[in-house]
This record gives C-alpha cells, structure tokens and sequence, in this order.
C-alpha cells in the first residue's frame, strides 16, 4: 500500500504478513494491488491460493485493472454515502424547522423566528444580531421587544459585552442578574431587562451572529432551556445563510442581466460599423475615390480600435467580479512607472508629472498602470489641459492625484461616477474605466475617490506603500 504499486508473494511466510490469519489459512501464495483514487490510496485488493503459484504479469495486470475500477465504486459508493448522511441531516433539520424557515427574504426570515423563539422560551424579548465583518462587530439586525436596538444600529464588538462574548466563545451564555455583568447594549437596561440566554448562529464551525432571549423578572435558565436555544439557533443559522445567499443571487442576477444588456448596446455600435464598413468595401471597394477608400480605412480602424478597448475592458472586469486577478507586489520606483503609464495612454497630449524621483513602494506596476491609465484617458475625454499627475507617501499610503481643469463632474453623476456603464449625458466610450480604476484599487486593498471641487475634476489613488 505504501509503495503505491502491486506486490507478489511467492512464498508468504509469517515474517512477510501482519494479518495473522493469512498465515493460520495456510495461504503460501499472495498477490495484492494498490487501490487508487485521484494518486491517493484508499485501500488494497489482494488474492491468495492455498498452493504455491507463480503470478504472471497479466494476473497482475488483470487485478489491477480490477482494482481500478472498485476503487473508483467505492469512491462513488462513499460519496453516495456522505451525501446521504448529508441529507438525512438536512432533512431532520427540516422536520424540527416549522414553516418560516421556507421564507428566503431574510427581513420576513428574521421577523418570524423573532417571535417564535420568544415564545417556545417564554421570555420577554429576543433579539438578532449579526456579524458585519469589515468592522468586526455585531450589529441588531432584528429585535422584539427592544425594538430601539435595531432603529439605533447598536454596534458590539466580537468578545466584548453579553453578545461579543457569545460570538467569541461560540457557545451559550447566560447571565441570570443584568445587573451586574458587562452588557454594553443600554437598552437592555433601561428596558429592565433582569437575565438573558444568548447563542451563537454558528455554520461550518464560524459565527455569523448572535441570538438572545431575555427576561423581565430574574430567571435562572435551565439545561434545557440552553439546549433548545442552541438547537433553534442552529436552525436559525442555517435559514439566516440560505437568506443571505438568496437576497445576494437575486442582486447578482440583477447585476448580470443589466451588465449583459449594456455590454450588447455597447458593442453592437462597433460591431454595426464594421460590418457596414466592410460590406461596402466588399460590394464595390473598386469603386470607391482614394479619399472615400481612406475615409472608410479609417474609421474601421477607430472602430475596431473601440471594440477591442470594450472587449478588454469587459475582461478586466469579469476577472475582477471573479476576484482572479492575483496581485504580484514589488519594490517599484513611482515616478518611472508613471511616465511609463503616460508615455502609452497620453501620446501627444500633455501630463505634467509632478512626483519625486527618489518615491518608492511596494505595489503591483499593473494595478497602478490600470487605475492610472483609466484616470487619464477619463480626463483627456471629459476635462481639459492641463493635465497634472502628482504622488507622495503619507500614513503609510501612496497617494496618486490625477486632475484636470475641465468642467468637472455634474453634481446629479457623482453618485454614479464609477457605475459601470455610466458615461454622463455626453455618451462618451462604454463608462467602464472608472468602474475598473476603482475595481483595480479595491482588489490591491485601497481605494479611489472623486474630490468635487468647483473646476475641474480631481481623482485620488490610495493603496497601501508596504504591499
């Protein structure tokens, strides 16, 4: 088995065999074969006779195609296994779960649970809190009986308070006098709350949130009530994840059949014109003048050229959607790689640089290349000379600035600046370069904003200066 490969044992002798009984048999001769699924060894398929034979290599062939085709049904059989185990659990979810685990709406998920838990334990109040995990706290999202904890969006830091320690130790809390313990939701409090019994919603092991009951006279929770709490909490965890992953494929939907949509409109344009184009030339190319003849070159150039800026565009973009884009950070000199970026997008246009030779960082040179050249091409099409590119180092950020002295950005787009697709009412290119720019610098872990200002328009890269 260790050695990955078949084994023949012309004369199996006690020393040869662990199996005790393969000796007691009388077995004298043994050939065995790895069992093998995917380079891993799941087990050993072996043969033996009570009388000395030599095994030939087609017996050794023929088991071992043997073995590979049972170690491929066991596989299945084993995975046939796990997912029966599977939904026979799910299933005995199900028979506990009433019927507000079919809702898929999380708000109408979380009111319903709210006042059933409140009732099968006979408290007073209940309350949801989940996991908002860029800040690391938990946040009210649902509550009964202390309504105002949701309306105020109270915040509880994970291992703080009655809930942070919940969600800390993934395991029931209770506290019988509120009185005299850390509870840093005043609410409860001022509400006269007098014991509370909290879960964690736990799935594959992490908490996503908190559920508590509590109590307006001093209760002492019992075993039971700790068990049944947990065992409706994990019911709840699994409702409140499926919520979640229904209210995220609806907006994920959403978000593709508009981006499938626009990204037809966008390229039907080009695609129009070339096709156009070149059935003209096709249909009578010989009789076109020189100056028709150029007049049509060109713009099939121009409009190929605009496809295949789209076609890269919609690629950056579904790399970034997939989160495929590795980032590869390095010790870069600023101001060479700016120039590098204008020398390609500016051509003859003008961009005063305005960065210290000696500025260094460690980025990737890809993501600046694209942010940067989304930036200028935004401000050669909408602004107006000059052109300036500026960066320093500051609170551990480079901080790049691109800024022109056009009109600036209406103030009714701003709030769609880096919408994809959104181009403002003059229609220019497909408005994607700015939804990439800032796409780019949220994957390398910092971000781009728009500083409005009465002319002109100024951007502004901040990404961390130490990868």
């Amino acid at each position: 088995m260790a050695e990955k490969r078949p084994v023949v044992l012309d004369e199996v002798d006690e020393k040869h065999v662990v199996n005790a009984i393969l000796w007691e048999k009388g077995i004298k001769t043994l050939l065995g074969v790895p069992l093998v699924v995917e380079s891993s060894v799941i087990g050993v398929l072996h043969v033996g006779r009570f009388d000395p034979r030599a095994f030939t290599d087609d017996d050794v062939e023929l088991l071992q195609l043997v073995a590979d085709r049972a170690a491929i049904a066991i596989e299945h059989a084993r995975l046939f296994e796990a997912e029966q185990t599977a939904r026979l659990r799910l299933e005995n979810i199900q028979s506990v779960t009433d019927a507000t685990i079919g809702l898929l709406r999380l708000d109408e998920l979380l009111g319903q649970l709210l006042l059933r838990i409140r009732d099968i334990l006979e408290a007073d109040t209940c309350a949801f809190l989940l996991l908002d995990a860029e800040t690391g706290e938990l946040v009210t999202r649902a509550a009964v009986g202390i309504e105002e904890a949701v309306e105020k969006g109270v915040r509880i830091p994970i291992g703080r308070g009655f809930a942070g320690r919940v969600a800390a130790e993934r395991r029931p809390v209770v506290l019988e006098d509120v009185g005299h313990a850390e509870v840093l939701n005043p609410l409860l409090r001022a509400r006269g709350i007098k014991s509370l019994l909290g879960a964690p919603l736990l799935v594959r092991g992490e908490a996503l949130g908190v559920v508590h009951v509590g109590t307006l006279v001093p209760r002492k929770f019992t075993d039971a009530d700790v068990e049944l709490l947990q065992l409706v909490a994990d019911r709840a965890a699994l409702a409140i994840e499926r919520a979640r992953v229904h209210d995220e494929m609806i907006r994920l939907d959403e978000m593709k059949l508009n981006f499938v949509a626009v990204a037809s409109h966008e390229l039907r344009t080009p695609a129009a014109a070339i096709y156009g184009i070149l059935a003209t030339l096709r249909a009578r190319g010989d009789e076109l003048d020189p100056e028709q003849r150029a007049q049509l070159d060109k713009t099939l150039w121009e409009q190929t050229d605009r496809m295949r800026r789209l076609i890269e565009q919609l690629l950056d973009l579904s790399r970034l959607d997939a989160q495929a884009v590795a980032l590869e950070r390095r010790p870069v000199e600023v101001r060479e790689l700016v120039e590098n970026v204008v020398d390609a997008v500016a051509g003859t246009s003008r961009v005063e640089v305005r960065v210290d030779p000696g500025l260094e960082a460690v980025v990737d040179p890809l993501v600046l290349d694209r942010v940067l050249s989304n930036l200028l091409v935004n401000a050669f099409r909408y602004g107006r000379p000059p052109v300036v590119l500026s960066a320093d180092r500051r609170d551990r950020h480079l901080r790049i600035t691109v800024e022109d002295e056009g009109t600036g950005v209406p103030p009714e787009l701003v709030p769609r600046l880096f919408d994809r697709f959104e181009h403002g009412s003059e229609g220019k290119g497909a408005g994607l370069g700015l939804a990439i720019a800032r796409a780019y610098a949220d994957a390398h872990g910092g971000s781009l904003v728009y500083d409005q200002r009465d002319r002109g328009a100024r951007f502004e890269l901040l990404i961390p200066a130490n990868g």
